[in-house]
């Protein structure tokens, strides 16, 4: 069971994503969004640590700490496996040259934004509430896992989406 503070974030979140086909382009998208933001953000070196694979303590790290706390917060187990993928994007990105990054990066947005713009017909959630660019990787873990059903909402919770 989710605790009412996530539960209350999916419920605002699904609001944004009503159309079946929106829901298809973000997990096509979120997980090219993350791994490219990832990847990026491991180009920035911060210190060298050479206990570190890299040798270096690299603005990736410090996000995905940052970020997994959030994570772990809002919910232990999902939390865990968004932690664990994203830390798995660092040496997968490290693998990737930088052309296909950038590549990545692209097609995630346009996807991304195509499925808002084609078919939801309403901007992103995270415009109006920055925050939910965290939530919706955890969100589509959730539907993944079985965690969240789309029916599930408790209150203000669009009767579309039930």
């Amino acid at each position: 069971m989710l605790k009412p503070h996530t539960q209350a974030l999916f419920d605002e979140y699904i609001s944004a994503h009503l159309h079946p086909t929106n829901r298809l382009t973000h997990k096509i998208a979120i997980p090219l969004i993350v791994l490219h933001i990832v990847a990026m953000l491991d180009w920035v070196r911060l210190a060298p640590l050479p206990f570190l694979p890299g040798g270096s303590l690299t603005l990736a790290y410090v996000a995905w700490a940052l970020a997994s706390i959030w994570y772990l917060r809002a919910d232990a187990k999902l939390g865990f496996i968004v932690s664990a993928a994203a830390a798995l994007c660092i040496p997968l990105g490290r693998l990737l040259p930088t052309w296909a990054v950038i590549s990545i990066a692209v097609f995630g947005w346009l996807v991304q934004l195509a499925g808002h713009a084609v078919w939801e017909k309403k901007s992103p959630s995270f415009f109006t509430n920055l925050v939910h660019a965290l939530v919706g990787p955890l969100f589509f873990v959730a539907l993944l896992t079985g965690d969240y059903k789309p029916g599930s909402q408790t209150q203000g919770a669009p009767q579309a989406a039930r």
